[in-house]
């Protein structure tokens, strides 16, 4: 019985463990495509929940290769994805130019490996949507490192609005602006980055909007993009490197969005999701321009209380979280489906 058939068998008949699915001890066979410092900081906070080895990597950089191999010296070196398929994998994670996750994901998925891959799944709802198809056809699991709905200020602020502690939430603010923008040049290469900072940033802050509100339908959605302060249209070649959007929700909640790389802000970051009710609000924000450090408040008119204390760190948790669920079962997650309304949003922000 190959690794995965195994896990599955265990997470179908927990009988057979004498208890429940989780109690599974067989350590998870994972692959990783791309090794930069994203896929290798993902890694070591896979192998850090003692589920899972590293039996495989990828990347075409030599340097790459050799800073994940000093985390798993243990690993194999493969080619490129289909030689990193050869190997009996119980999950593949990906790393790579955004615009190859979709076809990269859906030749894993339709090969039996279930995949954890980096925001976004898709540069287009299409594209997003046929890997949420493959994946439920192949009956695997499929993640996206959607880190921020993993941090504890999040969380907290979740279940806030899960109770309708705050009363009935009418408008949401997110903001992301990284000073620097990305350091790498298919970033500004559409046909390889699918798009701009929107792409980049504004996907957490969709997602994170949608999410924390249980997905509702999105009525009304209104965007300007600009690159050096100039409009860049659906067509252009230029990616975008400042951009507000507005959404309606059903019901009538209003939703803003606002993201940038090397905005002169005075910070190296701003980062916040606000949300407000008729009886409260609460917010998510980064301390001191940090990318990392991360607090969460709560509100009831001009006063504040903290919600959730100082994190760093927390940017592996999705990672973490993904393998613990595949631990548990690699089967089909109904949950990915909201990937698909997400990335809707975000061609309706590109004018799609």
């Amino acid at each position: 019985m190959s690794g995965l058939a195994e896990t599955r068998a265990l997470a179908e008949n927990p009988a057979k463990t004498g208890s429940k699915a989780s109690s599974v001890t067989k350590r998870l066979r994972i692959g990783f495509l791309g090794v930069g410092w994203i896929g290798r900081h993902r890694m070591e906070a896979m192998l850090a929940t003692g589920l899972a080895d590293a039996v495989a990597i990828a990347d075409p950089s030599a340097e790459m290769l050799d800073a994940a191999l000093a985390v798993a010296p243990e690993a194999q070196q493969a080619h490129d994805l289909d030689n990193l398929l050869t190997h009996d994998l119980d999950g593949l994670v990906i790393a790579t130019p955004s615009a190859a996750h979709a076809a990269q994901s859906i030749e894993a998925l339709k090969r039996g490996v279930p995949v954890f891959c980096q925001k976004p799944l898709g540069p287009s709802a299409a594209e997003v949507e046929a890997v949420v198809e493959a994946a439920r056809q192949n009956d695997l699991l499929l993640g996206v490192d959607l880190s921020y709905r993993q941090t504890d200020g999040m969380q907290r602020i979740k279940a806030l609005l899960d109770e309708q502690a705050l009363g009935e939430t009418f408008a949401a603010d997110l903001v992301f602006h990284n000073a620097y923008g990305p350091d790498k040049p298919w970033f500004y290469d559409r046909s390889l980055s699918g798009g701009g900072c929107v792409i980049d940033l504004g996907v957490h802050l969709v997602d994170l909007a949608l999410w924390s509100l249980g997905f509702p339908e999105v009525d009304e959605v209104s965007s300007t993009l600009l690159s050096k302060g100039r409009p860049v249209g659906p067509d252009s070649d230029e990616v975008e490197d400042y951009a507000v959007a507005n959404l309606t929700l059903k019901g009538g909640a209003v939703v803003r969005i606002a993201c940038s790389w090397r905005l002169q802000a005075g910070t190296e970051a701003i980062i916040q999701a606000s949300f407000y009710g008729t009886q409260g609000g609460a917010s998510l924000q980064n301390v001191d321009g940090s990318f990392y450090k991360l607090t969460a408040d709560r509100f009831l008119g001009t006063s504040t209380e903290s919600l959730a204390g100082l994190q760093e760190d927390w940017g592996g948790f999705a990672a973490a979280a993904w393998i613990r669920q595949l631990a548990q079962d690699p089967g089909f997650d109904p949950d990915c489906e909201h990937l698909v309304q997400s990335a809707k949003v975000l061609d309706r922000i590109y004018g799609r």
